[in-house]
């Protein structure tokens, strides 16, 4: 696994060698910032369930201004420590362990927002809809943030109320769906 493009491009990544955690195969990632737009003018990113923190560093390689990384597991997040180390520019990112719901509160009680949002968690169809929901009643989304979740095939999502799914992309066993805030 690897940085795709941006500032840190070619650069490899750690992963964690564990069930626990699912990177992002580099042919997923490609097409959900193809689709995203190759390239971004600042901006803040969330990714909740960072695992190794690729999808957050790869947004900012593109020129997000910032990324937060969350990830409960103790071993992930020394991962995402040693990838993040690599683009030599670590006051970029801000690294959690914790659990999501307490790293929500934490990020709300610090009058955080987000542009941009990755979301995905071990169990995706109940957390997927409850992160969002509580990201929106916690105030920690911009007016036009992008939330992007991924999930296997088999999980549906459905409508989620307040979001609007803009685009989903199915990539063999892997869904990324796209939701914008609604107005």
């Amino acid at each position: 696994m690897r940085i795709i493009s941006g500032k840190y491009a070619k650069r490899n990544l750690f992963t964690l060698k564990s069930q626990k955690t699912r990177p992002t195969s580099d042919k997923v990632k490609e097409s959900l910032f193809n689709s995203l737009g190759q390239f971004f003018s600042g901006g803040q990113v969330l990714d909740l369930y960072g695992g190794s923190g690729a999808l957050g560093i790869e947004a900012v390689s593109r020129g997000c201004d910032h990324a937060t990384i969350i990830d409960i597991n103790y071993a992930a997040v020394e991962i995402i420590r040693k990838n993040v180390a690599l683009t030599q520019e670590e006051e970029r990112f801000s690294i959690y362990k914790m659990p999501s719901n307490n790293a929500l509160k934490k990020l709300a009680q610090d009058k955080q927002q987000f542009d941009l949002v990755f979301l995905d968690p071990p169990y995706a169809k109940q957390q997927i809809v409850k992160d969002m929901q509580k990201m929106l009643a916690l105030d920690l989304l911009t007016p036009n943030a992008i939330i992007v979740a991924e999930t296997d095939d088999e999980t549906s999502l459905g409508d989620i109320a307040d979001f609007t799914l803009l685009k989903e992309h199915h990539l063999g066993k892997t869904i990324v769906r796209f939701y914008r805030r609604a107005e």
